[in-house]
């Protein structure tokens, strides 16, 4: 049974915040009660026990606002322990519009005056009509006219209204009665998804919704082996971070098929930071046997003696040559030796670019790339040169300024509380570009291996939102 609405008062003032660190601050009118818990689930359930008892102490439902990671969210709460979801489409639905024409009714005291009104006017208006009649002359009974057989009484029954002809049309006009619409899934985060857990099914926030739209976009699979190239011409630019992250979100959410190959000309950092396999093989050795993988013999799992699995972000790293004292410099022919063997096995590549732009090996990875992203921090010399990147892709060849114009550029804070730096280099590369993200600090980033599920839920996010702001190009 739906919460009568009507019964709802404009007090108590009930809200609730819920922290990320597990600690929630519950309001009613105006004096506030602090909580603690081990994890939000918790948290939450010790809050909404609460407004339960509030609830049973006035005797009639009340109006609660929650706001936590997932947004603001209105509810309705019962004494015996009901919730309802304020702005839920559910009561606007044919089976629920009789529970739904409370919420139209006036405020109670309004409700309780017209109410009163009514019911003085309707006694009233009886007796003025006993009054009326009982004053009214008494007449002698009148003869009745005899009945007259006129045209207008004997007009004849309509026909039924026959259907209007149907223009025939092709059949390839015909629509499909399929619905293009799939259902909306409940609520999963925040306060909205703890309620779903419970039965109560609250159609998710706006953030959520979004955050929907952007796995959609990056869970995607197209025709052929699409590249991405992570570009910056100064070291720093945190190009290897943007390749993990970028390749992890592919991978986790696109189902594999994923190599993240580490372009550098000179010693790379992307084997440093990624998980290592059972095996020291680099580029080197696929440029090797690049005739063997070429083959029509080959198999799916001989790239894998080649390349570096990351186990919990699904991927595969390509490592470049770390030998001390190697010799081998990378060409044009080169690179586009490795792009072959890559869209053979791979349905996706992310190249970190290295930072020498001015050789064949990097001009033949703008010549393949679908994709540019250019990284840069909250440092100004990384922004002017990731600046300079575009700048100097601009003016290379129609294909490369077509990158440029076409760009992602992600902004990561070098440091915490960096907000305001990254916003204002934002707002300088966003007249040039396609889009601009910016992520916050994440020290999980800093140093180390890089595992994707170890960042804050906040850093997460807003790779996510880069990351398919780089499918929309794709």
């Amino acid at each position: 049974m739906a919460i009568d609405q009507s019964l709802i008062q404009s007090t108590p003032v009930i809200s609730a915040i819920i922290n990320a660190d597990n600690t929630g601050v519950l309001t009613v009118d105006g004096t506030e009660e602090q909580f603690t818990a081990e994890d939000s689930n918790s948290l939450r359930s010790q809050l909404m026990s609460r407004v339960f008892e509030v609830a049973l102490d006035h005797d009639r439902p009340v109006r609660v606002s929650t706001m936590d990671e997932s947004g603001l969210t209105g509810l309705r709460v019962s004494p015996d322990r009901q919730v309802e979801a304020e702005d839920t489409d559910e009561a606007l639905t044919p089976q629920n519009q009789e529970t739904a024409t409370p919420a139209q009714t006036p405020e109670p005291a309004a409700a309780i005056e017209n109410a009163g009104k009514t019911a003085k006017k309707a006694p009233a208006t009886r007796l003025n009509e006993t009054a009326a009649s009982a004053s009214a002359p008494v007449s002698s009974p009148v003869p009745k006219a005899p009945l007259v057989r006129t045209e207008a009484a004997l007009s004849p029954v309509q026909e039924p209204t026959q259907p209007a002809p149907v223009t025939r049309r092709t059949l390839r006009e015909a629509e499909s009665f399929l619905s293009p619409h799939a259902a909306t899934q409940p609520a999963t985060q925040g306060m909205r998804g703890w309620l779903t857990t419970l039965g109560i099914n609250i159609p998710p926030s706006e953030r959520e919704l979004a955050e929907r739209i952007d796995v959609e976009h990056v869970s995607k699979h197209w025709a052929g082996t699409r590249t991405i190239m992570v570009a910056n011409r100064k070291g720093g630019a945190n190009k290897t971070p943007t390749v993990k992250n970028l390749a992890a979100i592919f991978a986790l959410h696109g189902g594999g098929g994923v190599l993240a190959y580490d372009g550098n000309p000179e010693v790379g950092t992307l084997g440093w930071r990624t998980e290592k396999g059972n095996h020291n093989s680099t580029v080197l050795d696929v440029l090797e046997n690049s005739d063997r993988l070429l083959s029509s013999s080959a198999v799916s799992g001989d790239m894998a003696g080649y390349v570096h699995h990351q186990s919990e972000d699904r991927f595969d790293v390509l490592r470049s040559d770390d030998s001390l004292v190697g010799t081998h410099v990378m060409t044009g022919e080169d690179v586009d030796t490795i792009h072959a063997v890559a869209a053979k096995y791979y349905r996706l590549l992310v190249m970190d670019s290295g930072n020498v732009d001015r050789g064949s090996d990097w001009a033949r990875m703008i010549a393949h790339t679908n994709q540019l992203v250019v990284p840069t921090t909250t440092m100004e010399d990384r922004a002017e040169a990731a600046l300079l990147t575009l700048k100097a892709l601009h003016e290379r060849d129609e294909h490369a300024a077509k990158l440029a114009e076409n760009a992602v550029v992600i902004i990561s804070q070098w440091q915490p509380g960096e907000k305001v730096v990254a916003d204002r280099i934002a707002e300088g590369f966003r007249p040039f570009v396609r889009e601009v993200v910016t992520v916050p600090f994440d020290p999980a980033l800093k140093s180390g291996r890089i595992v994707h599920s170890a960042l804050s839920s906040a850093s997460r996010r807003a790779w996510l939102r880069a990351t398919a702001a780089v499918a929309q190009g794709l």
